[in-house]
């Protein structure tokens, strides 16, 4: 490759999931568009990357493969938790959004990187891998799973601090993970977390013992992606 690929930077902030989604599908559908017509010989733009950081309200999703009665709520006591649910086109189960949690969305053309889906997932896992290890927490992961794990050798104690779920289309990638940095863990317990009913989940601050400032873990993380994406960063 001649050229770095570069990637706009946004921070969403604390943003409704819905209106994070429709903005999501606006920056793919505007990349995917573009690259189809890169490959008709219209046009010889690229199409532009973004990293997109934010948090959400509190917000159950469920992937295409999830399952409806993972969600342990009917609509009545969604209310009573102030929760809004989606069933959205990202790839695996349920999980749980929510102010404190840091997520990342990626909407990459890997053509500017590598076409390898399973080398992308394990990348955004290193990088939240890389950024614990910064912070003095020992993480990795779990054999047939996704995600990034604590102890997760040890199925007895393993516990999940980041969740993944991502969407490719024409090598255009969009949803991403949710990292819990602040993370009330309290409404994991009324979804059974990515369809696995035996595994806890945690958080930085539930493992620090105290809150973290989620920007300067969002700084932290995003030096990792650029270090192993390998990408120059425009900030907006």
């Amino acid at each position: 490759m001649d050229k770095r690929p570069s990637v706009t930077v946004l921070n969403w902030g604390l943003i409704d999931y819905k209106k994070a989604w429709d903005r999501q599908e606006d920056l793919f559908k505007k990349a995917v568009d573009l690259k189809i017509a890169r490959r008709n010989g219209e046009t010889n733009e690229l199409p532009i990357n973004h990293l997109v950081c934010c948090q959400h309200p509190h917000v159950f999703t469920l992937g295409k493969s999830g399952k409806p009665e993972h969600l342990l709520l009917n609509d009545t006591e969604l209310i009573k938790k102030e929760a809004s649910f989606y069933k959205i086109n990202r790839g695996g189960d349920i999980t749980y959004h929510g102010p404190g949690q840091l997520v990342v969305y990626p909407i990459l053309d890997l053509d500017q990187f590598f076409t390898d889906i399973h080398r992308y997932l394990r990348y955004l896992e290193e990088a939240v891998i890389l950024t614990l290890k910064d912070y003095g927490i020992q993480a990795g992961r779990m054999q047939g799973f996704t995600g990034v794990w604590i102890e997760g050798d040890d199925p007895e104690k393993a516990r999940k601090i980041c969740a993944m779920g991502v969407k490719s289309s024409r090598w255009v990638t969009m949803h991403g993970i949710g990292f819990n940095v602040n993370t009330n863990l309290d409404y994991f317990s009324h979804i059974v977390p990515c369809g696995i009913d035996d595994k806890a989940v945690t958080s930085m601050r539930q493992e620090l013992g105290k809150l973290l400032d989620i920007e300067e873990v969002w700084k932290v993380l995003l030096k990792h992606l650029q270090d192993l994406f390998i990408f120059d960063v425009k900030n907006v």
